[in-house]
């Protein structure tokens, strides 16, 4: 091999292998953020609650719950 051609090979080499791990780390990242939120929801029921509370509403235990519920389904 001419020095050209090895070059020209690493070249590709490291061009391939930055694709491959950016979409291996697009792919692995996503899975981790949606685990966590899944364990982690972005919203609790306290906060809900206070979020009746302060539009002036006392919450029964059924608002929160659907309120809990269409957050979910909205994941």
């Amino acid at each position: 091999m001419t020095g050209g051609a090895l070059a020209g090979l690493l070249v590709g080499v490291i061009l391939v292998s930055l694709v491959i791990g950016g979409i291996a780390g697009f792919f692995i990242t996503r899975a981790v953020v949606r685990k966590q939120l899944k364990n982690n929801p972005p919203i609790n029921e306290a906060q809900i609650r206070a979020m009746y509370l302060s539009m002036g509403r006392k919450p029964s235990e059924a608002d929160i719950k659907k309120t809990m519920n269409a957050v979910r389904r909205a994941k």
